[in-house]
């Protein structure tokens, strides 16, 4: 595995702003699928949590590949990864997610609360475990129709 290039404190700054601004699209689309899910489609809490999770981890994870980390290692290895993370991340959300609502906690401030998490976790994740050894290594490469 390559070496972790070594970031400034400027380059760090950057990187976790990016990932904050990427991660708050995906909210957006996380919110606002549940929202729809929830109250058009009246789904229980967890169905409508997973199925916007989902689409916002796809979201985010295709951005911060690209934009954030600019890392040009094997897709499928990064992908397997973010799978890792969401394994454990998922059903501990979901289920400490359910109770909440269930003791009468408000839905949307559980799914806030769950967002929040994620997003702190995710990117300690995704910077030392997924792209660790691959931050930058899209910079500087010509697009294949270029080569």
């Amino acid at each position: 595995m390559a070496k972790d290039p070594k970031l400034s404190k400027k380059e760090n700054t950057i990187q976790a702003v990016k990932f904050l601004a990427f991660s708050c699209s995906a909210g957006v689309i996380q919110a606002g699928s549940f929202s729809l899910m929830s109250e058009l489609a009246k789904f229980p809490y967890w169905p409508a949590y997973l199925i916007a999770l989902v689409l916002s981890v796809v979201w985010n994870f295709t951005l911060n590949r690209n934009y954030t980390f600019k890392s040009a290692n094997n897709v499928p290895v990064a992908m397997l990864k973010v799978l890792g993370y969401y394994a454990v991340f998922t059903p501990l959300s979901t289920w400490l997610g359910q109770v909440c609502v269930d003791v009468g906690a408000p839905k949307y401030l559980v799914l806030f609360v769950t967002m929040v998490v994620n997003l702190i976790t995710e990117f300690l994740f995704d910077r030392f475990v997924v792209f660790r050894g691959s931050i930058n290594s899209r910079e500087g490469k010509k697009p294949k129709s270029a080569e």
